[in-house]
């Protein structure tokens, strides 16, 4: 009788977003990856002393895994695969500062936004490309990045209406009119609006041509007005689940 020969290990562009202790040995990682989304693996003997994954299962740092089939875990739950192999696939500096901060912002975002098994690739190159930029000495550009990766995060999972237009009549947004943007009701007017007009129209060309610099440079023009209202939709979505980052970072400023 012939034996069906082994099926190969899946290999995927990845990063850890999060990882806890599964055994004295072991860690459990969720990992968001370019292929399959956000995805969880068991990494069997990643705590020992001599492991070679140790020095690889670190946050923002862009790896190339393998993975086994899948094992149980939390009471036969068995969508946790096998991590077999992971190795180093170039990338920045580790963050540190408020940039760590940033990163683990970010990390916690696409925990509590992504669906497991949903691919985002386009999402996970934007990520990709977001980390360098938390660490730049010039503190506008850090915060551009990151409104420029939640504007993206928004619109990748549905979630962001259509900056350009008026929810309520989809109307276009006129460049010299002041607007808000508001978690229940989308772009309305508002005569004392945070957001101008012409910044909107800006934003929503940047994110429809998906060049992410042009986006980053479209977010610096209205720093100060883009925050509370994506702090807003980002939030509406959560629920009352709160972000621990920002718990942790709204802590420490006032120390």
């Amino acid at each position: 009788m012939a034996t069906r020969a082994a099926r190969p290990s899946t290999s995927l562009a990845a990063f850890v977003l999060h990882r806890y202790d599964w055994s004295e040995s072991s860690l459990i990682l969720d990992l968001f990856t370019r292929e399959q989304g956000r995805i969880a693996v068991a990494a069997k003997g990643a705590k020992r002393p001599y492991s070679q994954l140790r020095c690889v299962l670190l946050p923002f740092q862009r790896i190339t895994v393998s993975l086994g089939k899948a094992v149980l875990h939390e009471e036969g739950a068995s969508d946790v695969q096998t991590l077999r192999g992971a190795e180093w696939a170039g990338g920045a500096a580790m963050l540190t500062g408020a940039a760590l901060f940033s990163g683990f912002y970010l990390n916690e975002l696409l925990m509590k936004l992504l669906a497991r098994h949903d691919p985002h690739a386009a999402l996970f190159d934007v990520y990709a490309a977001t980390l360098p930029g938390l660490a730049d000495p010039d503190d506008a550009h850090a915060q551009a990045a990151l409104r420029a990766f939640e504007l993206k995060l928004l619109q990748e999972i549905g979630l962001l209406p259509d900056l350009s237009l008026l929810t309520s009549t989809q109307q276009p947004v006129q460049p010299a009119a002041r607007y808000a943007v508001l978690p229940d009701a989308g772009v309305t007017t508002a005569p004392g609006g945070e957001l101008p007009g012409e910044a909107l129209i800006g934003l929503q060309a940047a994110l429809e041509h998906g060049n992410l610099p042009a986006l980053q440079q479209a977010c610096r023009t209205c720093l100060a007005a883009l925050k509370l209202p994506l702090r807003g939709l980002i939030q509406h979505h959560l629920g009352s689940t709160p972000l621990r980052t920002r718990q942790v970072m709204t802590g420490l400023q006032s120390l």
